[in-house]
């Protein structure tokens, strides 16, 4: 359920569609980073032309930089060139920019003017998808059948990291001790991991 794939799957389609485009993909803590080292090395001449022209500016995270002012103006400066540019901004945050108590009003605004979309959990057809892609791919060659891979889809719904390490570990138990993958066996090898209050 993370945000940096979405992120990496429009930079590679604007690149496909825009082969000489300039993409910048940065975290919003790396952006005030850099900012501060060009204050502090008066490079500031230079930071502003790395990040202002680009075609793409992408930063995660970008909640980071609510309530340092400094960060914000300079990212408001940032926002403003591409935009009037044509260029596209991609960002991505763990709450909506209302949610954001100490973000600039300005920046705020600017924020909602896109789209603004909530990566939601997958559902239950979309985490078998995506345990059946993993398991054909999973060193050992261990088969891994539907039941085992449906009772896992079932019990770990709400991170995708979460999800294929519980294949994994899944897959090694049974690689390691020459034992089938069964049901049984991923409850008993899973079964500090489910909390008690996801169906078993």
């Amino acid at each position: 359920l993370g945000k940096t794939p979405p992120m990496h799957a429009i930079a590679h389609d604007y690149q496909a569609n825009h082969p000489a485009a300039q993409i910048l993909y940065l975290s919003a803590e790396q952006f005030m980073y850099r900012f501060v080292q060009a204050l502090r090395e008066s490079t500031i001449m230079d930071f502003k032309s790395m990040f202002r022209n680009v075609n793409m500016l992408m930063v995660d995270d970008v909640q980071f930089i609510a309530g340092k002012d400094s960060t914000q103006e300079e990212f408001f400066h940032t926002f403003n060139s591409i935009h009037q540019e044509g260029g596209q901004i991609v960002l991505t945050s763990d709450r909506s920019p209302d949610s954001i108590s100490t973000l600039e009003d300005r920046l705020r605004s600017r924020f909602k003017m896109g789209l603004v979309t909530h990566i939601q959990p997958p559902d239950i057809e979309t985490r078998l998808a995506i345990l059946h892609k993993k398991a054909d791919v999973e060193p050992g060659g261990v088969r891994v059948p539907d039941d085992v891979l449906l009772f896992i889809a079932e019990n770990f719904s709400k991170n995708i990291r979460e999800l294929e390490g519980a294949l994994t570990r899944v897959t090694a138990y049974s690689n390691l001790n020459g034992e089938a993958c069964t049901r049984d066996m991923a409850l008993t090898v899973l079964n500090d991991l489910i909390s008690n209050s996801l169906p078993l």
